[in-house]
């Protein structure tokens, strides 16, 4: 454990280092939201009913920025060499990358959700459904996101091939999100929504860093 504690508090201190990176990811995330007004125009009504949708795309646009930089610096300085040969498992390894994107890239994100509420006219209980949403199903994303990042990190151009290749994994967790926010359905659409957008993070979170450890064992081939 003290070796995954240290990775875990390596990787939360490179990325509070560059602190602009986070403010990066919360400005794209709000002025996604921000833009869309412009575009429909100012009727609350519709803006209230395409929020859920709007909110998580910018979420998964937004997480998608700086995947390049979760191992292409660390196959380039030898970190990732080191990481293969240490005790601690590769698959820990990048279970604290995991870990310390969400808490780097998602938590950000959600802690800004108030102010595209705001933007989009959401009423409060659409507001904490979205809080909820996102705190079950952006893990997924972030597991995501490692993968794909793992699978292109010994390309020349991995930081444009990421996002392609989890583009069609992210889709079911963008789908449950909206429907865990507006739930045409009812309650209970809402409640089923919610217990899969937890059971696609849970998933995700499990057999990412093992994928992971597997696309960068063949990568270092």
């Amino acid at each position: 454990m003290s070796g995954f504690r240290s990775v875990l508090r390596r990787e939360l201190r490179l990325a509070l280092a560059g602190g602009s990176d986070m403010l990066t990811l919360v400005l794209f995330f709000v002025i996604v939201g921000a833009i869309v007004p412009f575009a429909v125009g100012p009727d609350r009504q519709l803006l209230a009913r395409i929020a859920p949708g709007i909110v998580w795309i910018a979420a998964f646009l937004s997480m998608l920025l700086g995947l390049d930089r979760l191992f292409r610096p660390d196959r380039e300085d030898g970190t990732l060499t080191l990481y293969r040969l240490a005790e601690l498992p590769l698959a820990a390894a990048i279970a604290a990358k995991v870990i310390a994107h969400w808490l780097t890239a998602a938590l950000p994100l959600i802690l800004a959700s108030p102010f595209l509420a705001m933007i989009l006219a959401m009423d409060e209980p659409t507001f904490w459904r979205t809080l909820a949403s996102l705190a079950l199903g952006t893990p997924a994303l972030a597991a995501f996101g490692t993968f794909g990042a793992a699978v292109t990190a010994a390309t020349r151009r991995g930081g444009l091939l990421a996002p392609i290749l989890i583009a069609p994994l992210s889709v079911p967790v963008l789908i449950f999100g909206v429907g865990a926010i507006s739930p045409l359905g009812g309650p209970d659409q809402a409640a089923a929504a919610m217990l899969f957008l937890a059971a696609l993070s849970l998933m995700a979170l499990a057999l990412s860093p093992f994928a992971s450890a597997l696309a960068i064992g063949w990568g270092e081939e």
